[in-house]
């Protein structure tokens, strides 16, 4: 073997070895750009749910800002069921805060827990209300959906003024929510859940409002 045998296999060799070195380089820069990338996508994409659900439950006319830039830490939660961070989110309009979204779990569910957001005016009304999440058995009590049934919007306008605490509840009980066909428990649960949403407006009232006027 001449003496440029070795040298140019030598050669090949710290060519590849660099080529290689290159090459991982590159890719885990690519994977960590990916990751980084797909990570700000899912943030981005879990904002944006959250944003329409807040809206869904608080007319446009309520505010002049995002709803997901009030966020109000709650205190004394424990009647929503909810576990930390216990927020809620301030509507805001010219600077004053005109509702509050409430976020509510109802652990008396056919299938397990429902979570609900609850919108409600300074007066005590509700303005809105959605099921974010839930288990119930399709095609009975998934009707607390708003894209499977209006249901949902029976408690617009309600308030413990106008409604009292012996109407809370689904007909079949002396109520004057109507139940579903078949499933008596899921729309129970959430009557009392909404239920529990208002009575905590109300006892916080002074506390919510006091502290979403400093924001």
């Amino acid at each position: 073997m001449s003496a440029k045998g070795p040298n140019n296999l030598f050669k090949s060799v710290r060519n590849g070895a660099f080529s290689l070195g290159v090459f991982a380089v590159v890719t885990a820069a690519a994977i960590s750009l990916t990751f980084v990338t797909g990570s700000d996508a899912i943030a981005a994409n879990k904002a944006a749910a959250k944003a329409r659900a807040l809206s869904a439950v608080m007319p446009p006319d309520f505010y002049d800002q995002s709803l997901l830039s009030a966020p109000i830490e709650l205190q004394d939660f424990a009647p929503l069921n909810i576990t930390p961070p216990a927020l809620g989110y301030a509507a805001v309009k010219f600077g004053s805060t005109q509702a509050i979204v409430l976020p509510v779990i109802t652990k008396d569910g056919y299938s397990g827990d429902i979570a609900l957001l609850i919108g409600i005016d300074q007066e005590g009304f509700i303005r809105g209300v959605r099921t974010i999440e839930h288990k119930e058995t399709p095609g009975l009590g998934d009707k607390v959906e708003r894209k499977k049934s209006p249901w949902i919007d029976s408690f617009i306008g309600r308030s413990l003024a106008n409604t009292p605490s012996k109407d809370w509840s689904v007909t079949k009980d002396g109520g004057v929510f109507d139940g579903f066909t078949g499933a008596t428990i899921t729309p129970r649960a959430v009557v009392k859940a909404v239920y529990q949403g208002l009575l905590y407006h109300e006892r916080h009232h002074a506390a919510l409002y006091a502290k979403t006027q400093e924001n």
